[in-house]
């Protein structure tokens, strides 16, 4: 019987058209597939733990695949790195039990979106934070953010082009905190949908410049109308950061 292999990785996803295959584009998956085929000299399936967008990035993403060569768990990592670009990065493997799904086995999962908050633009911080010139009053907004805890239906924060019917889903904590220049937005969920994160993000930029007031917040989420909330932020803020199994 072949192996269930899970691979936890990272990657910057600039130069990428999100995770998912595309067939006019290049993915993430398909340079891990790729990867993986050359390492296993077999056809190889590879089931990531979510789709991210084009430009998103992850500090922490899970994927698994069946393969039968037996090579060890502490090998495979350094094996598939040779082989693949210098922004992904395989930096752990290990085998599971044969029904694990490194999507419909995770249990949550943790987002960061990063906005460089300063009047002048950070170049070592290009794609990789989203540049925000106007003062941002952090701990209005993760006052603001608490109105998205719980269990709700997120159709306002879902993008028209899902395809996801049931779009209720149970945030668990959602801060708004600063470092320096950077202003974090951590949000961990059991699941997300098309654009959630960077929806939400948005509809808090949105309050910070006063076209919507904190208030508002919950009115939104039970209008379940996407034009009733704020703006999509940019997809370079947007970094998977952890994956829970």
């Amino acid at each position: 019987m072949s192996r269930n292999l899970l691979l936890t990785l990272r990657f910057d996803g600039t130069a990428y058209h999100g995770w998912q295959w595309q067939s006019n584009a290049i993915s993430v998956q398909q340079r891990i597939t790729e990867a993986a085929q050359s390492v296993f000299c077999e056809p190889i399936k590879i089931h990531g733990c979510s789709r991210t967008d084009a430009g998103v990035h992850a500090r922490m993403f899970c994927c698994n695949f069946h393969a039968d060569k037996e090579i060890p768990v502490d090998k495979i990592p350094a094996a598939l790195n040779a082989y693949l670009p210098r922004d992904i990065s395989v930096y752990q493997a290990e085998e599971r039990a044969q029904d694990f799904h490194a999507r419909y086995s995770c249990i949550k999962k943790e987002y960061v979106y990063c906005i460089c908050n300063t009047k002048y633009r950070d170049p070592f911080l290009e794609n990789r934070a989203y540049f925000y010139r106007y003062p941002l009053a952090v701990h209005d907004l993760h006052d603001a953010a608490q109105a998205f805890v719980g269990t709700h239906d997120f159709s306002s924060f879902c993008s028209s082009g899902s395809s996801v019917e049931q779009k209720i889903r149970t945030i668990s904590e959602f801060s708004v905190t600063r470092n320096g220049e950077l202003v974090l937005f951590r949000v961990s969920a059991d699941g997300f949908l098309y654009n959630m994160v960077r929806i939400m993000v948005g509809t808090l930029l949105d309050v910070a410049e006063k076209k919507f007031f904190a208030r508002d917040i919950p009115n939104i989420i039970t209008a379940k109308n996407r034009e009733a909330a704020g703006i999509t932020a940019p997809p370079q803020g947007l970094y998977l950061n952890k994956v829970f199994y």
